[in-house]
């Protein structure tokens, strides 16, 4: 589907198109797409059923939604009623397999805003166990391959979504972000992705990882269809106490404002040691492009980047720790019963069949720093950085409307190159973690691709765009003239 969203739409709610077509068009990708893993659940029947009723309701001509017709592929730690919803973790399923899955009683908020709108959900998609990594390696079904490279990682944890978008196989799919599991994916599979302002999209139904910093939002293969879908996904949810009370821009029409005007901050720590060189020349080439469209680039400093990694990594296990405490085989989670036939053997042998090997990690340093002896010198001290970590954006947005910066410090890597270092997997994220400990939204726009060689195909670079609490609409404004410059390509075989 190489048309945008809203030219979609426009194309259902006027007949020239049909929801039928496009849903199975989405389907007949999804099955030649086999091979990349990115599906974890494809619902066909269900698919087809609710594009038929579009079709009907717009003959009888009801009004439709302003997603009509668009298909949609959602990240499995997103409750969708009936279907499968496993987070791609065994702990999660009946027997171990994803056929077994738990299936919720309920959508989440953000899958019956999809449904209110008109989208026709088609698939789950695959992802790092519980949003638990930067690869999408860690699933307990496999790992998910990137379109552009089948030897490659989509990134993670939301790597099915953006492999579903770069595959053409939906425009449109939900993700999560934590630390960066919608940007640093999007950036490395070539699509649009945003992780909104904390409290902008409702978290309600969204199997919880790092509670402070999760949230919801859109990948897309261009930036006015990810306008579109963070229109219909944001918005108060009584159902979610973090839920903000904010009004709504017009996120469509935001992406016609231009960057006239607009200060551009690049901040130094974003390009240190570590940085490939390609990246820097396509993220340079996309500031080049928002100086022609009317910003202005001026230097900006946010010293504390260097205690990102470190203060994401004591705050997020503290809150997976809490959070998963829950799956222990008898309020919820895969049963094992153990040869020891009490309590402690039951919580003992369900954990550690249902959870792989980087959830237990991160469930075990999480547990150690939130111990008695240990609290205040981890996780209470990681709050307090926290907190100066957002205190250097709040004096960068006194001088400059955005932040510009590389998404990822590397195009998308080999497939197991980092997985027995987990410092150089939890380094993927360097460049995202600070705007989500800081609350802030932020996205990755398509900036070019790294240059061929013998060795290495041509692989994409995000350009990532940081903005102060619910400016989102000034973000996709700027994306737009990026993209304008370095419009998206598509991954061969898919184009």
């Amino acid at each position: 589907m190489s048309e945008s969203v809203p030219s979609l739409v426009s194309g259902v709610q006027a007949g020239r198109l049909s929801a039928e077509a496009l849903t199975e068009g989405a389907l007949g990708v999804i099955e030649r797409a086999g091979p990349l893993n990115a599906f974890l659940h494809v619902d066909g029947e269900g698919a087809r059923a609710a594009a038929r009723g579009l079709d009907e309701r717009r003959v009888r001509g009801d009004e439709l939604g302003p997603l009509a017709g668009i298909p949609i592929a959602v990240k499995d730690s997103l409750c969708t009623q009936g279907m499968p919803t496993t987070a791609a973790s065994r702990s999660l399923t009946r027997d171990g397999s994803a056929r077994s899955g738990w299936r919720p009683p309920y959508d989440a908020t953000v899958v019956s805003r999809l449904r209110a709108a008109g989208a026709v959900i088609v698939a789950k998609t695959n992802q790092d166990e519980l949003a638990m990594g930067s690869s999408s390696e860690n699933s307990a079904f496999g790992a998910v391959k990137n379109p552009w490279d089948l030897a490659r990682t989509p990134g993670g944890s939301s790597g099915g979504s953006a492999a579903a978008v770069a595959c053409r196989a939906t425009p449109l799919a939900l993700g999560s972000d934590t630390g960066g599991s919608i940007r640093q994916p999007a950036a490395l599979c070539g699509v649009v992705g945003i992780k909104p302002t904390y409290g902008r999209v409702s978290r309600y139904g969204l199997i919880a990882f790092g509670s402070s910093l999760d949230q919801v939002g859109p990948l897309a293969t261009d930036v006015r269809s990810a306008a579109r879908l963070l229109g219909v996904l944001s918005g108060h949810d009584p159902l979610d106490s973090t839920s903000a009370t904010v009004p709504v821009d017009d996120y469509e029409a935001a992406c016609e404002r231009g960057a006239r005007g607009l200060r551009i901050g690049v901040p130094s720590e974003y390009f240190a040691s570590g940085l490939s060189p390609e990246v820097e020349r396509a993220v340079r080439a996309g500031l080049d492009a928002l100086r022609d469209a009317g910003a202005t680039i001026v230097d900006v400093e946010l010293p504390h980047t260097r205690y990102g990694v470190a203060t994401y990594y004591v705050l997020a296990t503290a809150e997976a720790s809490s959070n998963l405490a829950r799956l222990d085989g008898v309020r919820f989670g895969l049963r094992v019963e153990a040869e020891r036939g009490n309590l402690d053997g039951l919580y003992g042998a369900s954990r550690s069949a249902g959870f792989g090997r980087e959830v237990q990690r991160r469930i075990l340093l999480g547990t150690f720093v939130l111990s008695s002896g240990y609290y205040d010198a981890y996780y209470a001290k990681a709050q307090r950085v926290r907190a100066l970590v957002a205190r250097d954006f709040e004096r960068a947005f006194a001088r400059v409307d955005a932040i510009a910066a590389p998404t990822s410090p590397t195009v998308a890597f080999r497939l197991g190159e980092r997985l027995t270092d987990p410092l150089a997997m939890y380094l993927a994220d360097v460049y995202t973690l600070p705007a989500s400990l800081a609350g802030l939204p932020a996205l990755s726009v398509p900036a070019g691709l790294s240059t061929a060689t013998d060795a290495d195909p041509a692989l994409p670079v995000g350009l990532q765009l940081i903005g102060p609490a619910f400016a989102e609409a000034s973000l996709l404004a700027l994306a737009a003239c990026v993209e304008a410059a370095c419009p998206p390509s598509t991954p061969e075989p898919w184009a």
